[in-house]
Order: C-alpha cells, then sequence, then structure tokens
C-alpha cells in the first residue's frame, strides 16, 4: 500500500485487477469486518462474485439492526469440535435479509454463535454476517471458519512467530525485501515438516548448521 492510504481503497483496487484477468464468477469473497462497505460489496458483486462480510463496530447502524432481529425464533444449525481440553459449538442461524435494511446485493444475513471452553472456562462470542449467497447455514459456517483458518495460520505466523506487525523495517523497498524472506522461511520449515514454527525457530537459532541443512536439503518431507 502507498503511504497515504489504507487497506479498504487498495483491496477494491485488488479485487478490480483481480477481475480483470479472473473469472470472478463463482466464487465466494470473504474479508476482515473492516472492509464491510457498500462500495466493496458492489465491487465483488459486480465482477460476479459473492461476498461475506462480519458485521462489527465500524458498521454500528447495521450492526444493531441485525442485532436487533428475533433470533429467537429462528432455528439454528450447531456444530461441535472437540480437541485436547478445547471443545467449540459454534451456531448458525440465517434469514433472507429484511428489506428495510439496506446494504448492496444482500440476501442473507446471519448470526453466528461460538462457544469455547478451554479447561473448564466457557467464553460466548456472538458475531452477525451479511451475505450476498443463497448459501445454506452450513456451507455459510463454513465459509466464515475457513476464512478465520487463514488468520489464525498464514497470518498469525507472519504476524507473530515472525515479529512482522513488531517489525521497525518500513521505508523504502526493505519491508518487501523483509517480507519475501519470511516466506521463504516459513515455506522452507513447512517443506521440512514443521508443524510448530515457534519451536522450529528456537531450535534453528541455536542450530545455525541446520539452517545450511535446511537450505541446501533436497529430501524434503511434504507435508
Amino acid at each position: 500500500m502507498g503511504e497515504k492510504t489504507n487497506e479498504i481503497p487498495t483491496v477494491r483496487t485488488l479485487l478490480r485487477q483481480l477481475a480483470n484477468v479472473v473469472d470472478l464468477a463463482g466464487p465466494v469473497v470473504t474479508i476482515d469486518a473492516m472492509h464491510c462497505q457498500d462500495e466493496t460489496a458492489t465491487t465483488i458483486t459486480t465482477a460476479g462474485a459473492d461476498c461475506v462480510f462480519t458485521v462489527k463496530a465500524n458498521r454500528p447502524t447495521l450492526r444493531a439492526a441485525l442485532k436487533a432481529l428475533p433470533w429467537a425464533q429462528v432455528p439454528g444449525h450447531s456444530t461441535v469440535e472437540k480437541t485436547k481440553g478445547r471443545r467449540v459449538r459454534r451456531t448458525i442461524k440465517t434469514v433472507l435479509v429484511p428489506a428495510w435494511i439496506s446494504f448492496p446485493g444482500a440476501a442473507q444475513v446471519a448470526q453466528l454463535r461460538r462457544s469455547v471452553t478451554v479447561n473448564g472456562k466457557r467464553t460466548v462470542e456472538v458475531v452477525y454476517l451479511i451475505t450476498s449467497a443463497d448459501a445454506n447455514p452450513p456451507v455459510l459456517a463454513a465459509w466464515v471458519q475457513g476464512h478465520w483458518a487463514i488468520e489464525n495460520k498464514p497470518h498469525y505466523v507472519r504476524d507473530v512467530a515472525f515479529g512482522e506487525d513488531a517489525s521497525r523495517i518500513r521505508t523504502g523497498q526493505a519491508p518487501h525485501t523483509m517480507a519475501t524472506l519470511r516466506n521463504i522461511a516459513i515455506g522452507l520449515l513447512r517443506l521440512a515438516g514443521t508443524t510448530n514454527n515457534t519451536a522450529a525457530l528456537r531450535h534453528h537459532n541455536r542450530r545455525p548448521d541446520k539452517v545450511i541443512t535446511l537450505l541446501t536439503s533436497t529430501n524434503w518431507t511434504l507435508p
């Protein structure tokens, strides 16, 4: 992005450029809540794709309208995911978008409730969605979960394990160069079968010879 812009117009530019070279008719675009903007939705639907937005505090009027819908009267679809010491119950409810809710291309709205229990401690989060897609509740829930899988895996690795957000390298071509080097490092670790990037970084920091082996090895274990 340029220094005098931000993510919102940049994403619109990217979408328009993609629409010039790729047929977007059919795909579903999920974007962070800050991009829940009328113009962004119009850009996506005009290109033939569907959009799914989470509605948060940056759209207070829209969020209040969605929250006020009679969700208690709407049947829900629930799934439960269990891992070691963690239980997640997700319940999604969908309705056709009411005529009095104005949002470009909107076909459905949804309430998604996540109840997470970790070692006996329970937290609950309720979010609201708006989408142009005519999708059943399990499919819509899977799209949202897939979006957060991207956020929690590649983005978390770059931002936290590799400290990208805290980096003070911000001028000239240096940020692009560092981003490329981080991507190379992440790719090499994954090709080597790494499942815990933070532990792998500590391991290679203590054993620089392993870095040379990692860079020159041809015996990759593909994940």
